[in-house]
């Protein structure tokens, strides 16, 4: 009896001096990503969110819409046309997109696809803050005191990225290949019988 408490006592004592001797303090280091890590992370969550889908214009084809490549993620083009529309048909509740996905019509007028390339007509000239801001809170080009962003773009969606995603997906963008293509400003509400058919 006398052997069993003198061995739970040893136990007990060594591990209060065992516990004693460890720094709980120490966290493990976290380790970041190399910048070409994280550009790799960038393409791949820019290639898998959709970002192509409307701001890369289409070829269309019998096997629907194709990325043109060397237009990927530069936006509605400048000087591009817009087919006539019939502008009852938003008051009837649809809305539309032209051919190449990348200019969409509905309630809040016409908006077209941002250029997204590394491009000062696209994001070029861009900040972390200005790119976090617009994918936080939809304010178009990052800037606090402008505009929200319109329709289709996803923005909330994008809000519920972390800080490390977002890092990631900017630093992608600012290493694609520069587009020159200032996209055209909206379309007001008010402006949309301008687009009427013929």
């Amino acid at each position: 009896m006398k052997t069993g408490i003198f061995s739970l006592s040893l136990l007990l004592f060594t591990c209060l001096i065992s516990c004693k001797d460890k720094d709980y303090e120490k966290v493990p280091e976290e380790k970041k990503m190399s910048l070409n890590d994280s550009i790799k992370r960038g393409e791949y969550l820019v290639k898998t969110i959709g970002c192509h889908d409307c701001h890369s214009p289409k070829a269309m084809t019998e096997r629907g819409p194709q990325l043109i490549a060397e237009l990927a993620l530069s936006g509605h083009q400048a000087g591009d046309s817009l087919p006539p529309m019939a502008p009852e048909t938003i008051k009837n509740g649809w809305m539309l997109m032209n051919g190449q996905l990348t200019a969409f019509v509905g309630p809040w007028g016409v908006s077209f696809s941002a250029n997204i390339t590394s491009d000062d007509t696209g994001i070029g000239n861009w900040s972390m803050q200005r790119f976090k801001l617009a994918m936080r809170e939809g304010k178009l080009k990052g800037d606090k005191n402008g505009r929200m962003m319109l329709p289709p773009m996803p923005w909330e969606n994008f809000a519920k990225l972390n800080d490390e995603d977002l890092e990631s997906m900017f630093k992608y963008l600012k290493s694609t290949k520069a587009i020159n293509n200032a996209v055209p400003a909206p379309i007001p509400p008010t402006r949309l019988d301008s687009l009427k058919s013929a």
